[in-house]
């Protein structure tokens, strides 16, 4: 691993605390409410984002294990999410950016910060398919929760979940499936990228795989 990676990612995941902060402070003190602030997908990613940035530069620090791959992988496929939905869905709902500068941070920046991190540093062996797979469950589960409480206080993160909008429940049946197949698909492309970069740094380096343990004493 790079020398100057671990104080960037601590930097960068101080950074991004700060505006969650801000975020989570305008949220709790008006009609968004905390409850609804942690609703967003965008902004549990980004915690998400946080706390893995926050850790590896901590391990890779202190020669701690690293991060899984299966964990940072799962993280970037969010945030890669998060910035997709939100330039073809979500960009022309002004009102979502509340704080226009934390906006930028959480839409645009940070799913930039993590694929890079992707790059920058490789995983240490191969990302399988089935956790590809395992990537979506959590967006599962967080899209019947949102529909699931939306219908019980009838409030909705984001306008293509809401049924009272045209089309209803079949229009959020089509963008559910839209959505599944987009993480399926940048989740492979994650993977596949993550991939193919380890293998050439194994390579130049003499062809063996780096294992955990090798990976946490480089940092």
């Amino acid at each position: 691993m790079h020398s100057w990676l671990a104080p960037a990612r601590l930097a960068v995941a101080a950074f991004l605390a700060v505006a969650l902060c801000f975020s989570g402070y305008h949220a709790a003190t008006d009609v968004t409410g905390v409850v609804n602030f942690f609703s967003y997908f965008t902004d549990l990613s980004n915690l998400a984002g946080t706390a893995v940035l926050a850790y590896g530069g901590w391990a890779g620090l202190t020669g701690r294990r690293p991060v899984p791959d299966a964990v940072r992988g799962a993280v970037v496929l969010y945030l890669a999410i998060t910035g997709l939905v939100y330039g073809t869905l979500l960009a022309k709902y002004p009102a979502l950016l509340v704080i226009p500068w934390v906006g930028d941070v959480v839409h645009r920046a940070m799913p930039l910060v993590l694929l890079a991190d992707w790059l920058i540093d490789p995983p240490a062996g191969r990302v399988r398919p089935v956790v590809v797979l395992g990537w979506l469950a959590f967006p599962l589960v967080y899209l019947v929760y949102t529909l699931t409480r939306g219908h019980a206080v009838d409030w909705y993160p984001y306008p293509f979940l809401d049924p009272a909008r045209h089309g209803g429940y079949r229009r959020i049946a089509g963008a559910c499936f839209l959505l599944m197949v987009a993480l399926l698909l940048v989740g492979a492309a994650i993977a596949a990228v993550g991939n193919a970069l380890a293998a050439h740094r194994d390579a130049r380096q003499g062809g063996a795989p780096r294992g955990r343990h090798t990976r946490a004493r480089s940092g």
